[in-house]
């Protein structure tokens, strides 16, 4: 019954906040937020840990504001996903250098693009898709309703959502080797045997080499790409780097080197990182999923 009624009741939820102004529905996070502050909760206490495990003299006043940053996070991903104006996306994000992008499209193999959890990274690719076409890595939940949800509410008419399998990674291929774009979120912990443990933040985290993997494959050249929430109601400010060099042909340097630009990346707008990731996890022996879904 949760397969028929479940989409449904999501898309309900969904739409009806993402009615309200994007002010209202930050507003609304913001209080999430408060409330899950002053709550214990795992979440909170590896938070903690993980906040001043990378920077030491962070305040207590940071780690509030990351706990109200991954509130609101929820609540502009009603706003986001219900909009499909790229015109209107594009003015909520002010950014005039995308020929930078399109230059490295040029060369004929692809761009990798690489958002950390940090910002409002649900809005990074809908507004790079509204330029250029492209596919998105996600892992999908257990449930394959929600999945399929999930995938229709985040994928354009130029954005393809792909699921974390050998599906979904030969669908990265493809779309590289047609010069067109993919996404990643590499802070992610991959399967074991998918990754190589490597500092992040001072600390060893199991680290995908799928990265490394696919610019090796096609060549492609890489962007850490980042949307910063500048405050309730004032926009987002566009961070991006390209990386000039191509990844080292060793697995555990190029890991290094995706931690290390990732945490630059991060140092940006450390308040709004998830930081209650559990991001230093042992990973589950499990290899992708073999059958085709």
């Amino acid at each position: 019954m949760l397969t028929k009624i479940g989409p449904r009741l999501a898309t309900a939820l969904i739409k009806t906040l993402g009615i309200l102004p994007l002010t209202v529905l930050q507003l609304l996070g913001a209080g999430a937020g408060w409330v899950a502050y002053f709550l214990p909760g795992k979440i909170k206490e590896r938070a903690r840990t993980n906040l001043k495990n990378a920077f030491p003299d962070t305040s207590v006043a940071t780690l509030h504001s990351a706990m109200l940053s991954a509130t609101q996070l929820f609540f502009e991903m009603a706003y986001w996903w219900t909009r499909h104006d790229d015109a209107f996306i594009n003015a909520k994000v002010p950014f005039d250098n995308w020929q930078v992008f399109q230059t490295a499209l040029d060369k004929g193999k692809g761009v990798i693009v690489l958002t950390p959890h940090a910002g409002c990274f649900e809005l990074v690719p809908l507004v790079y898709s509204s330029h250029f076409p492209g596919a998105v890595l996600f892992r999908p939940p257990r449930k394959v309703w929600l999945q399929d949800w999930i995938m229709k509410m985040r994928s354009r008419p130029k954005l393809m959502m792909v699921p974390a399998n050998l599906k979904g990674i030969r669908l990265l291929v493809k779309t590289l080797l047609r010069g067109k774009s993919i996404g990643i979120l590499p802070d992610q912990v991959p399967p074991d045997g998918e990754g190589v443990w490597a500092p992040f933040f001072g600390r060893p985290a199991y680290t995908m080499t799928l990265v490394q993997r696919l610019q090796k494959l096609t060549g492609a050249p890489i962007f850490i790409l980042a949307i910063k929430r500048n405050g309730i109601g004032k926009g987002y400010t566009l961070h991006y780097k390209e990386l000039i060099e191509p990844l080292a042909k060793d697995e555990l340097a190029a890991a290094r080197t995706i931690n290390q630009e990732m945490e630059e990346m991060i140092r940006k707008m450390p308040e709004q990182y998830l930081w209650g990731y559990n991001r230093y996890k042992v990973p589950k022996t499990k290899m992708f999923k073999t059958q085709e879904t």
